[in-house]
């Protein structure tokens, strides 16, 4: 049975803060072309997320969302406008430089897991400081850590076939979160999971959020958008809202 997910039992405390917004976004654009063809996915979007904060991010597929996270994650470049992540310039950035970002500064949790089959949750959850070349002793002991603060301590050793829809996110968020990135990006988190999963996979953001973390949630469900404390609706490439989802207001 999965152990139950509070701000103690995740006990993942954010990392020490710096100055300024995790995310500041000016006057966003990115065109795709096609020949003679043009497409404007993003048409001038300004968005600040300050640290600490858990917005999500909602539209209708179509809306410039998708575009939105690929550019928020660096795994796409804005044709005008700046993007500053954790205060660093992203146009300054080479493809080393990127690459750096997406694995030291982003933790990424998607819709489809990206787990690797034939490795262990453990081993999945290391991947991260296998990259960034952490000694072997000391990204386990991290792994384990961040597996036990999911709820997780006692399936290190399952494989992914082994484990159940919503184990299998968990296994994904540890992995997001062992390497102390300044923001937690989660595409669709929920989308291929029933709703009990779902409603676990919320609590733990909900914990994680509690603990400081950094939380942008993208997706096209309203309702997991209101487990959130700030939604940000997109539509035709442009911020058509803004505010404090009903949560964040309720008495």
């Amino acid at each position: 049975m999965t152990a139950p997910t509070t701000a103690a039992a995740v006990g993942l405390a954010a990392s020490a803060p710096t100055a300024g917004p995790v995310i500041d976004l000016r006057d966003a654009r990115k065109t795709y072309r096609t020949g003679d063809l043009e497409f404007e996915a993003l048409r001038g979007v300004d968005l600040r997320i300050e640290r600490g904060e858990y917005v999500a991010i909602v539209g209708p597929s179509g809306s410039g969302k998708s575009t939105l996270m690929n550019v928020l994650g660096c795994l796409d470049t804005l044709t005008a406008g700046t993007y500053r992540i954790a205060g660093d310039d992203v146009d300054d950035m080479d493809e080393t430089d990127l690459a750096s970002v997406r694995n030291e500064q982003i933790g990424f949790v998607f819709q489809q897991f990206n787990l690797l089959p034939s490795l262990s949750a453990l081993r999945n959850v290391e991947l991260p400081l296998v990259y960034r070349g952490v000694a072997p002793v000391e990204r386990r002991a991290r792994a384990a850590q961040a597996l036990e603060r999911v709820g997780l301590g006692d399936r290190t050793a399952n494989r992914p076939g082994q484990l159940s829809g919503g184990q299998q996110q968990r296994v994904a968020v540890a992995r997001a979160l062992v390497g102390e990135p300044a923001l937690v990006l989660a595409d669709e988190p929920t989308g291929n999971l029933d709703s009990r999963s779902t409603a676990d996979v919320l609590d733990l953001f909900d914990a994680l959020h509690a603990h400081g973390r950094t939380i942008v949630l993208i997706t096209h469900e309203h309702e997991v958008a209101e487990r959130s404390r700030r939604v940000v609706r997109v539509l035709d490439g442009l911020i058509t809202s803004d505010a404090p989802s009903g949560r964040a207001v309720a008495p």
